[in-house]
């Protein structure tokens, strides 16, 4: 993948995080109910998590933090996870979408967890720029 191409894909990662992160803070709401019962803290694991998208999609913009910005942000989505399926199992409260895309969260995750993989930290991908 050409240096610049992966660039602007590192963008739209950026900006998809960082938008989701912040929405942590404006909308905290869904968050909260879509958290399992056995998590303490619900309210500052949503901050954190918002935090963490926020930092990690501004981390893969820059080379020096880059990797580790990505790592970051894949940790975060395994860390998310549960919550992701404890909505499929148990519906989302609050939030009106079919089952069947609550279910679909599950493997595009692991899709997501891929693309950071293949943009940010697969060789050549950390260290390189836009030509």
């Amino acid at each position: 993948m050409r240096s610049t191409t992966r660039h602007y894909w590192r963008c739209i990662i950026a900006v998809l995080f960082v938008l989701a992160g912040a929405n942590h803070f404006r909308n905290p709401g869904p968050y909260l109910s879509m958290m399992p019962s056995y998590l303490p803290w619900p309210e500052g694991l949503v901050w954190v998590s918002g935090l963490a998208e926020m930092a990690g999609g501004l981390g893969v913009l820059f080379a020096r933090v880059r990797v580790l910005a990505a790592w970051g942000l894949i940790a975060l989505m395994v860390a998310v996870f549960p919550a992701n399926l404890n909505v499929a199992l148990h519906g989302w409260p609050g939030v009106s979408l079919p089952e069947w895309s609550l279910w679909l969260r599950l493997p595009l995750q692991i899709v997501f967890i891929w693309w950071v993989y293949r943009i940010c930290i697969r060789k050549n991908a950390a260290s390189d720029s836009p030509s």
